[in-house]
């Protein structure tokens, strides 16, 4: 019943495949055409199914895979399950979305998040570094908040593009917390000028960390 489920899920999916999204997306690195309002719409009407979305997964396509991160139940997947789909994860948002819809949600997240951080692959770093950035938000007491600024400052600058990403989050989520740490932050944010020149749409906020820092403490401020 599982096969014919995903052979139907597949062909659905196949309908929903349009070549102009699917270019914009492989800009970005990633190999799907979906809408992804479409299917979220998907994923709606099929309800979390945690066996179909494994075998979902398995077929390495990625919009099944992001499908699948959809309608999975994040707290079912074991610890290695999650390691081997995150090092399989391939493309930016399905790396992207389990992160954020799947492990942060699982129990085995802070084991992960300390398994990951200092991983040599710069992807599972980064996955590492995004957990971090949560725990910074929402339990910084498991944290060594200086020690990440000792680390930032080092390693940023050179960091390959995603965990650089993933570690100018965490930097400006310290700075945007903690006001004990925000001029040591920005300082920091400074002197790398890692994304200082990034360009930002009207009436978005900068992602370089001086500037994100102040427009979110003003926010909080209001």
């Amino acid at each position: 019943m599982a096969e014919t489920a995903v052979a139907e899920v597949m062909a659905e999916l196949a309908e929903l495949e349009d070549p102009k999204i699917r270019e914009v997306n492989e800009r970005h690195g990633d190999d799907h055409g979906v809408n992804l309002t479409k299917l979220r719409a998907v994923a709606k009407r099929l309800k979390t199914q945690q066996e179909l979305a494994r075998q979902l997964w398995k077929t390495g396509d990625t919009a099944a895979r992001l499908l699948a991160l959809l309608i999975c139940r994040p707290k079912a997947f074991e610890r290695d399950e999650l390691d081997g789909m995150l090092r399989d994860a391939g493309t930016p948002k399905v790396h992207d979305w389990l992160v954020n819809y799947v492990v942060k949600k699982n129990p085995h997240a802070e084991e992960l998040r300390v398994a990951w951080f200092a991983d040599p692959d710069p992807a599972v770093a980064s996955a590492g570094w995004a957990l971090t950035t949560e725990r910074v938000a929402k339990q910084p007491g498991l944290l060594d908040l200086a020690g990440l600024l000792d680390v930032i400052e080092t390693e940023m600058k050179g960091a390959p593009e995603r965990l650089q990403w993933a570690m100018n989050h965490c930097l400006a989520q310290i700075g945007i917390e903690h006001a004990e740490h925000r001029a040591r932050a920005v300082g920091i944010g400074e002197r790398l000028e890692v994304l200082k020149d990034y360009p930002t749409s009207p009436g978005c906020t900068s992602p370089f960390a001086p500037i994100w820092i102040a427009e979110m403490v003003r926010r909080q401020n209001a």
